[in-house]
């Protein structure tokens, strides 16, 4: 027996698809802060299980009153859980399809851990890096970008210069949005900038690993504008490299603010 409040599905109204007077085109529409599993590949060769959280988006012509945002979940739960650059892209091109779009972008972040040895003792811990994967397509071309956060320690070089002994230091998080025109390792991208650091960050230090990056940091002190020069120009180097944005924050100084710089460039028109 059917239910009386059954309908047949393709006697029911599809309401997105009916036509808009309104003539206004909609930049981005679609669904944010979805979580997914996902498995990322290590530069070791290892693979990484860590949960990301998507943002799915498509441009809406002015004709349509809506899209449809059932689609966006379905296309993420139809991926294979062990994302590579090369499938994340795949994905966008089968969402721009099946939702009939000129124009999409999909955005994923998700926590990345990598294996760090202390400095002198060799202990071993993880530290944690906030990474975005963006895949967009634009006026017909596709394009891929990583951003990764990085944190570190930077040593104030006019505090060290005007006092008598000392210098305070503070967090800093550097963070580089890399569009790329090859394949980079997020591990890449995280040595550049801890090596240009007054010091990096470790998640176990010992004793002889505490006066190490206490030494380290005094001798190799960093302005965000110091901060975000140097990680430039090694970017610049990189051939695989399109364009980039450079970013340098520091925190929890002894100032009642933020130290903040950026550096944006694109290699292919400079």
């Amino acid at each position: 027996m059917t239910p009386m409040n059954a309908r047949d599905p393709k006697s029911i109204p599809d309401v997105q698809a009916t036509p808009d007077s309104r003539k206004l085109a909609i930049d981005k529409v679609g669904i944010k802060a979805i979580r997914h599993p996902i498995q990322i590949k290590e530069r070791s060769g290892a693979v990484q299980h860590t949960i990301a959280t998507f943002n799915m988006y498509v441009g809406l012509p002015h004709q349509f009153k809506g899209t449809h945002m059932s689609r966006f979940v379905e296309i993420l739960s139809a991926q294979e859980r062990e994302l590579t650059v090369e499938s994340f892209k795949t994905m966008l091109q089968e969402m721009v399809e099946r939702l009939e779009a000129e124009e999409g972008r999909i955005e994923m972040t998700f926590p990345y851990f990598i294996d760090k040895a202390a400095p002198v003792s060799g202990v071993r811990s993880l530290m944690d890096y906030e990474v975005t994967f963006v895949a967009e397509v634009l006026k017909g071309e596709q394009c891929f970008a990583m951003k990764v956060l990085t944190p570190v320690t930077s040593l104030c070089p006019c505090s060290k210069k005007i006092s008598d002994y000392g210098a305070h230091n503070q967090r800093s998080h550097v963070t580089v949005t890399a569009y790329t025109g090859d394949f980079v390792w997020i591990e890449e991208i995280v040595d550049l900038v801890e090596k240009q650091a007054s010091s990096e960050l470790y998640g176990l230090l010992k004793r002889p690993d505490e006066k190490y990056v206490t030494e380290r940091a005094y001798d190799n002190p960093k302005f965000v504008e110091d901060m975000v020069r140097d990680v430039a120009a090694l970017l610049n180097l990189d051939e695989r490299i399109t364009r980039y944005v450079v970013e340098s924050e520091n925190f929890e100084s002894i100032h009642n603010h933020s130290a903040y710089a950026l550096i944006e460039r694109d290699k292919k028109s400079a």
